[in-house]
């Protein structure tokens, strides 16, 4: 029987429980816990320095408001980052392959920011759906379709990090089947898509953080409007 492609995105079962939750879990206990010692392990001194350079970074465009937010976010992009990178693990599974699993993170967090703004701000939230000088003739029209722009914000979201990384794996998969199947007969060719193969894990390791970080800076640019 031939199988999907996709066939290996599906959250593996044991037991009957799914593990998307002991995947998602699992990346926390990889991370040393603080310590009150004067002198830290270069790993937590490595973690401090990353976790403070990126909340300042991404607290920069923000007003005092929005500063509170900064912890969110952090925890957020490391989080991805962890998930991610633990699906480039040989017999590992990737919660960020999973639509629903990305929109479950995109979803509340793009309605956490577009709450804070009608809190607030409502004056200023509701006026980004009709620009100034509009004409009385379009203003329905344009009201409809920059309501729409807005709901379909934690869609892109989601569908964003769900795609790249799912078109990753995807070419990964499809060399090593290749080379898998090349090397018995043609040794020689073979060893092209193994190349390919390694420098494209390369890739998907930059990838894995961008797009972590891609999330987090358009959820801080959604924040910055609301705020």
């Amino acid at each position: 029987m031939t199988l999907s492609l996709f066939d290996h995105f599906i959250s593996p079962i044991f037991l009957g429980v799914p593990l998307v939750a002991l995947a998602t879990a699992l990346p926390w206990l990889l991370f040393p816990a603080p310590t009150t010692r004067w002198l830290n392990n270069r790993l937590l001194s490595v973690q401090n320095w990353f976790i403070g350079t990126f909340a300042k970074h991404i607290s920069l465009p923000l007003n005092v408001g929005g500063h509170k937010w900064a912890l969110l976010l952090t925890s957020l992009l490391i989080f991805l980052i962890t998930i991610n990178m633990l699906g480039l693990i040989a017999y590992s599974y990737t919660p960020t392959t999973q639509l629903s699993f990305s929109l479950g993170f995109a979803v509340p967090l793009w309605l956490a920011t577009v709450i804070t703004g009608l809190r607030t701000q409502p004056t200023h939230a509701f006026a980004h759906l009709l620009p100034e000088g509009t004409p009385v003739l379009l203003i329905p029209v344009l009201v409809i379709i920059e309501t729409i722009s807005l709901m379909i914000r934690p869609i892109a979201l989601g569908v964003r990090l769900t795609a790249n990384l799912t078109a990753g794996h995807l070419l990964i998969h499809l060399l090593s089947t290749g080379a898998y199947v090349l090397y018995p007969t043609m040794p020689a060719v073979a060893l092209l898509p193994t190349i390919f193969m390694f420098a494209l894990t390369l890739l998907e390791v930059a990838v894995a953080m961008i797009q972590a970080y891609v999330f987090v800076l358009l959820l801080s640019l959604y924040l910055q409007e609301n705020v």
